[in-house]
């Protein structure tokens, strides 16, 4: 059973905190089991706005976790108190993975964890993180950076997005999945999306892609092009990309690609289906080009992802 250990103190922000207790704090294990041994690490009772909460124990405890989540700092204007600073350095140098929600990375950030790294915050904080840590490279851009041990998200909807990207590391998209229609949330937005998206989102139901998304979805296995779905769209591919952006934060492309390769990871997970079926149910054409794009999406080949994740 994986150990995940929420780092608290006075001055966090709740929901950032809240976000990590529903993710990895649930039970869960009707859809994971094992799920998660999920603690809070605290010196002491914990005031987090309106909230008091008593750790289960130490920040010391911390270093006993396989998974360390650091919430939101409040206020980035005063430095994380020393003893959570420690704590969270200690942990890595023990082995632990270490992620951080929205301004977290400051704590990172005072640990020396994020030195030599991209990393993320939220975009009204990125330039104080790279003024005051100069040897990070912070990308204001992005919803979250996985560096591997060293996590990071962007602000409020960003540290859920991170949340469910580890949840995909340790049990796998279909689960992750799963977890993300149990939250009422959308399945999966890549790290690689924008965070700031000057327009705002419109109302479900209420754009002019929201026919689109499930038509190209039952499509996959089909060449589609960016001309098929503006024809789709009924609208010009100029057009299309301009409501992408604003709607995705992405391409057209971008996102069939990421889609293309969740479907190929819901399939591995839960089909007997040979790569070369596969790579025709999403629309990858070849095993060897399923291969390659999924290698350099995920990480690691088909089979070892099979191997890792079919119950």
């Amino acid at each position: 059973m994986p150990a995940v250990a929420l780092a608290v103190t006075d001055g966090m922000l709740h929901y950032e905190l809240s976000v990590a207790v529903e993710v990895f704090g649930s039970d869960l294990t009707h859809v994971v089991d094992p799920w998660y041994d999920f603690t809070l690490c605290g010196n002491a009772a914990v005031r987090i706005g309106r909230f008091h909460l008593e750790p289960d124990h130490g920040l010391d405890h911390l270093a006993h976790a396989d998974t360390v989540i650091v919430p939101g700092w409040a206020d980035t204007d005063v430095a994380p108190p020393t003893e959570l600073v420690e704590a969270v350095r200690s942990a890595h140098a023990a082995g632990a993975r270490v992620a951080s929600l929205c301004t977290g990375a400051f704590v990172l950030g005072a640990a020396g964890l994020l030195d030599g790294r991209r990393a993320t915050t939220h975009w009204a904080h990125t330039r104080e993180l790279a003024r005051r840590h100069p040897k990070v490279t912070v990308d204001p851009d992005v919803l979250y950076v996985d560096n591997g041990d060293v996590l990071t998200s962007a602000g409020k909807a960003a540290a859920m997005d991170l949340c469910l990207h580890l949840v995909r590391l340790d049990h796998g998209s279909a689960n992750a999945n799963k977890i993300a229609r149990r939250l009422v949330i959308p399945p999966h937005r890549e790290g690689g999306q924008a965070q700031f998206i000057a327009t705002p989102l419109p109302a479900p139901g209420n754009h002019p892609l929201n026919e689109l998304f499930p038509w190209a979805l039952e499509r996959l296995n089909e060449p589609l092009t960016v001309e098929d779905l503006a024809r789709q769209a009924r609208m010009s591919t100029r057009h299309l990309g301009r409501h992408f952006r604003h709607v995705t934060g992405t391409t057209p492309l971008q996102w069939l690609h990421a889609q293309r390769i969740r479907h190929a990871q819901e399939l591995l997970e839960t089909t007997d289906a040979t790569v070369d079926t596969i790579a025709a149910a999403t629309g990858m054409g070849t095993a060897t080009t399923l291969r390659r794009h999924f290698h350099r999406s995920v990480g690691v080949p088909p089979d070892a992802y099979r191997r890792t994740f079919r119950p």
